[in-house]
């Protein structure tokens, strides 16, 4: 792509500054979710229209920014994704554990853990692809198989050719975007459609080494880089935290249980 070993090394502190933004609005989405869900204050809360498109703003915004962050840590990406498939399994255990009904199975750390060691090999053969080139068609397959967890792929309602339904009767092809009949988890990200979005933002990186962006990419917002650069350790306690405080503000004999 025409970048010098110093060019790889830099770092836009603003797209940092967007994903510690990004994950102020995780901890809140979660900690509502809690409260409104888990809590039954509101139990159709998560499935309301504006709450959905608030949470894949959120997904899609981290998912965008780790495919660009892929170029920052290439020599450490075999450690990471490996260590995010440990955090995503260490989850599935906790939540299969403490709360069966909201269970995780495949969620977005385990996608994103499988997402960076698949672009690995890749990366040699989609380096030489023009960036521009390389985040149309990502995101026109993105657009294409999103259907892919329901059985077909398309646009919209659009049936373009459905899926064989073989592939969702193996359960390990859960985890490739082919959910078996019953299957349930709180927090469900499959590599197919969402490896795409990983790709868009894989080729968005290098656009982003334009002259003029330069200027703008460098800028910090503060706190907020500070919070993106901390990411993954922000994501690991938040749910715990946000599960102790509607345990000592909303179980029976708690200030706000009392209140209500």
């Amino acid at each position: 792509m025409g970048q010098t070993a110093l060019q790889t090394k830099e770092r836009f502190y603003l797209v940092d500054g967007i994903r510690g933004l990004a994950l102020v609005n995780m901890v809140l989405f979660h900690l509502l979710f809690d409260v409104f869900v888990i809590y039954g204050f509101d139990p159709g809360w998560a499935g309301r229209l504006p709450v959905r498109v608030w949470e894949r703003f959120i997904c899609c915004t981290f998912i965008l920014i780790s495919g660009m962050a892929w170029h920052w840590g290439k020599r450490h990406n075999l450690k990471r994704g490996l260590l995010l498939n440990l955090y995503g399994l260490a989850i599935t255990l906790v939540t299969w554990i403490a709360v069966p009904q909201q269970a995780v199975w495949c969620g977005i750390l385990t996608f994103l853990g499988c997402a960076v060691l698949l672009m690995i090999p890749l990366d040699r053969l989609f380096c030489r692809v023009p960036p521009l080139a390389g985040v149309l068609v990502s995101l026109a397959a993105l657009l294409v198989f999103w259907p892919v967890n329901r059985g077909w792929l398309g646009i919209g309602n659009w049936q373009l050719w459905p899926v064989p339904q073989a592939l969702y009767q193996i359960r390990p092809l859960v985890l490739l975007g082919f959910p078996f009949e019953g299957f349930s988890s709180s927090d469900y990200f499959s590599l197919l459609p969402w490896f795409f979005l990983f790709c868009a933002g894989y080729f968005l990186e290098p656009l982003l080494r334009w002259d003029k962006f330069q200027t703008v990419g460098r800028v910090r917002i503060p706190i907020l880089t500070k919070i993106g650069q901390k990411s993954i350790w922000i994501y690991l306690v938040h749910q715990p935290v946000c599960m102790l405080l509607c345990m000592a503000f909303l179980e029976p004999g708690s200030p706000l249980y009392l209140l209500g």
